[in-house]
């Protein structure tokens, strides 16, 4: 069985803005942590595109991993991920061509399926057509044929782009592209931190049906954690009170905007509200370094995964360095 020390620890940054904060402060303190968990000895530091959500300001996915990879000297960084039908996969060919020749051998380029918004930023981000994503693989397909080496008569060229093989994840919250990756041989990543529910069917799916490639020769997945670490369990469960506050928002339709962390949730949400919100951190570690510890132990012994990637959703900046740092101190 495999240990804590046998897997690779990475981060998800949604670049959270506090409720007195600004978008500013939200990218300077970026940089702190990519630049921190480097320093922990993290494989890698994504960021995850969303748009027309007040209190995420990752939205220029592309830009900001440049940003990132510039402040940083080894970590990769990535997005984790590209929502593929928001782009024309030649403009995110060139986007991540010109990051890898930038930083070689640094970048990830993870996709994702859905949208990630609502219809009018999906018109607003492509005016030319409004996809659910049902030409997804033939879009993945054309961006490995862009970052992949020059073929024969290929008229269509990302420069930069060409023959850097950028690697590509495939992300996912639902069993699509678990099946999908298998089918490719790509490394996959699910996304546990907020829809856990699918997790060990997709999991299954994707080591079962996997076909080897030139880029992997077994199945290489991830998970994401929502992880709040504490010295205590008491002050984890009590800086936890950011999160649900945000998720509870997010249910409501209110500002996304971080909220100080609160002694009780009590009278702040109905309990299908509750409810809801327990389902979506149904795999959130959240204690001090014991607790924390057997949860990620008993985590890793229902899912045997490779890597576990973070996300850390603490109204204190330096509270959030903390949670990490204890983490990280945690693989022995």
């Amino acid at each position: 069985m495999k240990s804590l020390s046998d897997i690779a620890f990475s981060m998800l940054d949604l670049v959270p803005v506090r409720d007195q904060g600004t978008a500013a402060e939200a990218l300077n303190n970026a940089v702190a942590v990519a630049r921190h968990v480097e320093r922990l000895g993290f494989t890698r530091y994504w960021l995850a595109e969303h748009h027309n959500m007040d209190g995420i300001a990752s939205s220029a996915t592309a830009v900001l991993i440049g940003h990132i990879a510039g402040k940083t000297e080894r970590i990769r960084v990535g997005s984790g991920g590209v929502m593929l039908p928001n782009h024309p996969p030649l403009v995110v060919a060139e986007n991540f061509g010109t990051l890898e020749t930038l930083y070689p051998g640094r970048i990830d380029l993870g996709l994702g399926r859905a949208p990630g918004a609502d219809q009018a930023t999906m018109r607003a981000l492509r005016r030319d057509r409004l996809g659910d994503g049902a030409d997804f693989p033939e879009q993945v397909d054309e961006l490995e044929m862009l970052l992949g080496p020059r073929r024969s008569q290929q008229s269509l060229l990302a420069i930069p782009g060409e023959g850097t093989n950028v690697p590509i994840w495939l992300l996912g919250s639902s069993l699509f592209s678990a099946h999908l990756a298998a089918q490719k041989g790509l490394p996959y990543a699910f996304a546990s931190h907020f829809a856990p529910r699918y997790l060990h069917d997709a999991l299954r799916i994707y080591r079962e049906n996997f076909q080897p490639s030139a880029v992997l020769d077994k199945p290489y997945a991830m998970i994401g954690v929502p992880l709040v670490a504490a010295p205590t369990d008491e002050e984890a469960e009590y800086l936890a009170t950011t999160a649900f506050q945000r998720v509870l928002a997010l249910i409501r339709g209110d500002s996304l905007k971080q909220k100080p962390p609160v002694k009780s949730m009590a009278g702040l949400w109905l309990p299908h509200e509750q409810d809801a919100v327990g389902n979506f951190f149904g795999l959130a570690v959240i204690g001090g370094p014991e607790k924390v510890r057997s949860r990620l132990e008993i985590l890793l012994e229902q899912t045997g995964v490779d890597e576990i990637i973070f996300t850390s959703d603490i109204y204190d900046h330096e509270l959030r360095l903390r949670s990490l740092e204890i983490v990280a101190g945690l693989r022995g």
